[in-house]
């Protein structure tokens, strides 16, 4: 554990990116071999927008990660936070608790967050208006969303009191499974559910990309499914019972369409209907 915590304590920018397309990559081959569903769509066409704003997530991310050392750095100076108030632990231990309190603050509530208060919905509608969710969804963020979810977790490092290592395992964790969650795989039911008791799982997030109430508004976590469990925001719905987008925002060219999406968060407030039962 101390050789990992090492190499992410320094881990070169050239190896976080690839990661991020490395991920995407093997997924993107994953979905062609073992779709879940057979869209028909152009997979190039469709990821353009997608694949924008994965771009400006990365960029606003480079840009205000200075912000994240140097609060990564006052907290271990100052030795302040949730796991550096708690009892002597082993290095393993301190890390699982680091990534599942940050994974708490910077997706957990952030996703949560921005479901309930009007106009963070309609920034992250961007994300939700997507009709043909795969891998390339998962970093289908307005870049005004990207400041706010780069908000939560800076506040979840100074609360939490997480050293950069942390912060560079719970950021890359993070992308592999929002990656996994999102992309257009098949998995064995029994197999999804039992990982669903402990990580998020990919039926159990596809379930909150379904485009009505109550659905919409559950299984916001990332990584871990705790979350979800312990608020009670944990729901299941059939995956052939899944419609991917929002129902007040149909039009699937217009949610297509990179100069719509970037404008998206300025129209009028639309929450999905609560149509059907749990």
């Amino acid at each position: 554990m101390e050789t990992i915590f090492n190499y992410f304590e320094t881990i070169p920018t050239a190896h976080r990116s690839l990661i991020l397309v490395g991920g995407i990559t093997f997924f993107w081959l994953l979905e062609g071999a073992i779709p879940l569903f057979k869209f028909d769509y152009k997979k190039w066409k469709h990821a353009v927008p997608n694949l924008f704003f994965t771009l400006t997530t990365i960029i606003i991310n480079f840009a205000l990660a200075f912000l994240l050392l140097k609060t990564a750095d006052w907290v271990q100076a100052n030795n302040f936070g949730i796991i550096n108030w708690l009892p002597e632990m082993p290095l393993l231990l301190y890390v699982v608790l680091g990534v599942l309190f940050l994974d708490f603050f910077g997706a957990y509530l952030a996703h949560y967050t921005e479901h309930k208060i009007k106009p963070l919905w309609m920034v992250h509608l961007v994300h939700h208006s997507d009709h043909k969710v795969d891998t390339t969804t998962a970093n289908r963020h307005h870049p005004i969303e990207s400041v706010i979810r780069f908000a939560f977790t800076l506040l979840g490092v100074f609360v939490v009191g997480t050293p950069i290592a942390i912060v560079f395992i719970y950021q890359s964790m993070s992308l592999i499974f929002t990656q996994f969650t999102h992309a257009n795989i098949k998995m064995s039911p029994k197999v999804d559910k039992f990982l669903s008791y402990f990580i998020v799982s990919p039926d159990m997030h596809k379930v909150h990309h379904h485009n009505m109430l109550p659905y919409t508004d559950s299984n916001y976590g990332n990584i871990f499914s705790i979350w979800d469990r312990i608020f009670g925001t944990y729901l299941e719905l059939d995956r052939e019972k899944i419609i991917y987008g929002v129902d007040t925002f149909p039009d699937e060219v217009k949610n297509s369409s990179l100069k719509e999406l970037l404008k998206q968060p300025f129209q009028g407030y639309r929450k999905p209907t609560g149509v059907e039962e749990v």
